[in-house]
Formats: structure tokens, sequence, C-alpha cells
């Protein structure tokens, strides 16, 4: 039996769950990753109001739709952020209150274990999203870094994270950071940093997604290899990027997605340079069960159209490991 196939709701926060629900199940999914913006999933209502969830299961049921994890990516990313205005268009307004940043980052920690109770009453086991980083900043080494400075930044990542991960741990929910530029993980090298930092805690996982590894010449396949324990959830997104030098290079020029001088850029699943076959029979190996998760990026290409097209391709993509040798018939009793 081939793992379950959803539809992230991020790209799609402008409709609402009813009106989205009726359109992935057009498009051929079995279920949806919940966002926790827009209408989709919201954590505060979740937690106040005893019908809200179980009005969200129904809406989800009317179109034989389920439910694996939900994301909180926008939250997740002012925990441990260096805080300014434009967490602002981010956040809810009782995670940004008056602004400060300190308050920012306290106010986005306890929403996080407010996210993972409203996981735990929905019947999910993971929260996906991202932890920010108190050292993005600092990724090009000039002036020069001191390596103090990074360790520290790292230790503040994990005084941060650590007490929300022990609260994950006794609800008996699971984080997975979405690897990924601007966390304090983005390659497999500050992936295993990170993990030292949190001493491997058992709630912090990953959600692989391996179009933000590719076009920065990271091993994506090797990732789930060293990390094969850790994957907590998988998104499907393809990206492409180019054989030949281009005018904006891997850090993007501070252009727009989609720009024609770009090296690198998003792409509908099976359209971009993502070795899915390799992928798959790493997860595989890998033991990873759980639900592939369409998350759709492509500024070129009409998002019905893509999230269609999407869908249909995992599923001639996917397929279940062997449960036997091919050649067991040969062996002798």
């Amino acid at each position: 039996m081939s793992r379950p196939l959803t539809l992230f709701t991020g790209q799609w926060a402008d409709l609402t769950l009813e009106v989205l629900a009726e359109k992935a199940k057009r498009f051929g999914y079995d279920g949806l990753e919940l966002a926790c913006w827009g209408d989709h999933f919201e954590v505060s209502r979740a937690n106040a109001e005893p019908d809200y969830i179980a009005k969200k299961k129904a809406a989800l049921a009317k179109h034989g739709l389920q439910v694996f994890a939900i994301s909180n990516h926008l939250v997740g990313q002012a925990v441990a952020d260096q805080i300014d205005a434009r967490h602002q268009s981010i956040l809810p307004a009782h995670v940004w209150g008056d602004g400060d940043p300190e308050g920012v980052r306290q106010r986005a920690a306890a929403e996080m274990i407010a996210t993972a109770q409203a996981a735990k009453k929905l019947g999910v086991a993971v929260v996906n999203g991202f932890t920010g980083s108190p050292i993005w900043h600092l990724l090009y080494s000039f002036p020069p870094v001191p390596e103090a400075w990074i360790e520290e930044g790292y230790a503040d990542f994990a005084r941060r994270w650590n007490p929300i991960l022990d609260a994950y741990q006794a609800l008996g929910i699971r984080f997975a950071l979405e690897v990924h530029p601007t966390e304090i993980a983005f390659d497999i090298a500050s992936t295993e940093r990170a993990l030292a930092a949190v001493g491997h805690h058992p709630a912090f996982g990953f959600n692989y997604d391996p179009s933000h590894l590719g076009y920065q010449g990271v091993d994506y396949v090797a990732f789930i290899e060293k990390f094969a324990d850790r994957i907590f959830h998988v998104h499907m997104k393809d990206v492409w990027w180019s054989e030949k030098l281009t005018e904006a290079g891997v850090f993007g020029g501070h252009t727009n997605f989609g720009d024609r001088r770009r090296f690198w850029d998003f792409r509908s699943v099976g359209r971009g340079r993502i070795d899915f076959e390799a992928l798959l029979r790493a997860l595989n190996r890998a033991g990873y069960r759980g639900p592939l998760s369409v998350e759709w990026e492509d500024s070129g290409m009409d998002r019905e159209h893509g999230a269609t097209e999407s869908a249909a391709t995992v599923r001639k993509l996917d397929f279940p490991p062997s449960d036997r040798a091919f050649d067991a018939a040969f062996e002798k009793k």
C-alpha cells in the first residue's frame, strides 16, 4: 500500500477550509496538512472552543479527507529569530503584541506549546514548522565571525527550544523542523549541529523537503540516510537549478521567484531536478510510511493545474517497499 497523499494548505490560505477541501478531493488527495494560519486551523480557537475541532474534522470528512499533521511555520520562525518589523506580517496579533523582540520570542514559544496541545486534541502526532535562527545573518563569514558567536547561537536555540520540546514529549507530539535556509538547520552539517545542541531530543526531528537542499548543492538523498530515524514528515516539492552560469546565483540576487535571471526556482513535482526515484527508495529503506505532502510552489504555473498534476505524479512515483528478496524462491528450505 502506498503512503497517504496530502496537500499542504499554507499556499492556499486565501481559501476557506471548506472550499479547499472540496478542491483537494477533486485534485486527487487523500488528506490535508493543515496550516495554522488563514481559517484552516487556528490554535487559539482549537484550544478554547469545545466544538472547533469537531467542526474541522467534519469539514474534512465531508470530502473523504484525513489529516496527519498540522504546521505552524510562521510562529515557530519567531521563537529563535532576531525579531524585526517583518515578523508582524506573519504572526497572530496576540503573539506579536507590542513588538518587543524578547516578548515576541517568548509568546511565540508559548504558542508553539499551545500548537502541540491543539494537535493532540485533533488526534495528530506531528507538528511541522520552523525554528528561526539567531545566527542566520552570520552565514557568510566576513567580517570574520568568531566561532564563539556561532556556538552561542546554537546554545540560544537550544535554550529556547528544549522547553518546547519537553512539552511536546510530555504530550506525545513530535516537532518536525523543515530544514530550510533562514533556520538553525539548513543543510546536513547544520542539522547535525542543531541535533547536538538539543541533546538529540526525542521530540525533535524533521519535515524533509528536498527542494531546500538540492539547489544548495546538498545531497538530499544522503540527508534521508543520515537522519532516517528523525524524518517525521515529508514534503514533496521540486526545484530547478541551472546548468549554466546565471546573473543571480545561489543567493538569489534580491530577485523575486520566477525571475529568469535566477540560478534556481521552485517547480511543481516532476518538473525540476530532484530525483524522486532515489528519494523514495531512500525513504523506503528508512522505513518512512507517513504521508507524502505536496507543498505546491511554482510561480510559472496555475496552482490548480499544478496541484492536480502533482497529485497524479506523486501517485505514479510512490511505491511500497518489498517484504522479500526477489530471488527468495530459490532459497533452500
